[in-house]
């Protein structure tokens, strides 16, 4: 049915924006780590060289989910926002907040407000993701049914918070790991090895958070921990943790190509189990697919958009994405311009 596969497309940009955001969200997070001014120099200059081509375009994600949300599913998206207007809207403030930071922290000459900016970039990336992976967390527990009211137990209860942390901690994942592929390509030995290790780390924080996150949701969310300890779920499961394993043994022999390429397979994987093991739920267990869908003319042209979408924005994105990992976008650097401006003709009055 019609429904059904708009459900799955929405699941699938979910997917997209969990990876492309996500590492975005993950070099803010090493931002945060980063040091004092003098020990971060190096690391944050790698973060900006590295996310300034492409960290507007991952919210293109975003906007397709928040669009086919309240388009193909409005008791859906009135659901959700109406009883987590509060998480939702501190990860909007985070968005603006973040972008704001990061664009402005680079022309800004004075060292104080560069540190604000900067701090209000990494804190947002911090922030920003644990707040909408708490939501997605207290949706899987069926605390949020059509007609809830707004209440902090919708998104503060234990699966939210392993939720937000988890999200956290694979955003971590992946910058790290997209990092370590940039200080390659930068022929940053030094930084090879920093964003190596902490690849390593946060990958371990995923496993941990992990374990934890079953014990939780095994009271907490029964319907989605049968789900993903059971069937098709269970089997991307154990597929996203080969992703990850390969990953880690792919950072140790610097094979970044690949190890971009499992890494982001095993962020997707873990994100369609959790669609799949809520099925036929968008919501656990009180709003299905069939009740949350809209109008089926609605969908049909909410197909036809899509479509067309994906044929005109969806090949530039590819070749923006694959002209960035091969290094051959590069920002103009203050050095660049001067040398341009310098190499000008003067003006015939």
């Amino acid at each position: 049915m019609i429904q059904d596969f708009v459900a799955w497309v929405l699941l699938a940009a979910v997917a997209a924006y969990a990876c492309a955001g996500g590492t975005d969200y993950g070099a803010g997070f090493w931002d945060l780590l980063a040091g004092g001014a003098e020990r971060g120099k190096r690391p944050r200059w790698l973060i900006d060289h590295a996310m300034a081509p492409v960290w507007e375009t991952n919210n293109v994600w975003l906007i397709f989910v928040l669009v086919i949300m309240w388009t193909g599913f409005p008791v859906l998206f009135q659901t959700i926002f109406s009883a987590m207007w509060l998480p939702l809207a501190l990860a909007a403030v985070g968005l603006v907040l973040r972008g704001a930071g990061f664009a402005l922290r680079k022309p800004t000459r004075s060292l104080a407000r560069r540190r604000v900016y900067g701090a209000v970039f990494a804190v947002s990336s911090l922030l920003t993701p644990f707040f909408l992976g708490a939501a997605v967390g207290g949706l899987a527990t069926g605390r949020v049914a059509p007609g809830t009211k707004a209440s902090a137990d919708a998104w503060s209860n234990g699966t939210s918070v392993i939720a937000g942390l988890l999200t956290v901690a694979a955003t971590a994942f992946l910058g790290a790991v997209f990092l370590t592929a940039d200080a390659r390509r930068f022929d940053a030995a030094d930084l090879v090895g920093y964003f190596r290790l902490r690849a390593w780390c946060s990958l371990g924080a995923v496993a941990v958070l992990a374990i934890v996150g079953l014990a939780v949701t095994h009271d907490d969310a029964r319907y989605v921990y049968d789900g993903l300890t059971s069937g098709i779920g269970l089997a991307l499961v154990v597929v996203a943790v080969a992703c990850a394993l390969a990953t880690a043994a792919l950072l140790y022999r610097t094979a970044t190509g690949w190890a971009r390429i499992t890494a982001v397979g095993s962020v997707a994987l873990v994100v369609l189990a959790w669609g799949l093991a809520q099925r036929p739920y968008l919501i656990p267990t009180s709003l299905t697919v069939s009740q949350a869908a809209g109008a089926s003319t609605t969908l049909r042209w909410l197909m036809l958009v899509t479509l067309i979408a994906v044929v005109l924005v969806g090949p530039p994105l590819v070749l923006l994405y694959r002209l960035d990992t091969r290094g051959i976008l590069q920002p103009l650097t203050e050095a660049d311009l001067r040398q341009t401006a310098a190499g000008r003709e003067p003006e015939n009055p």
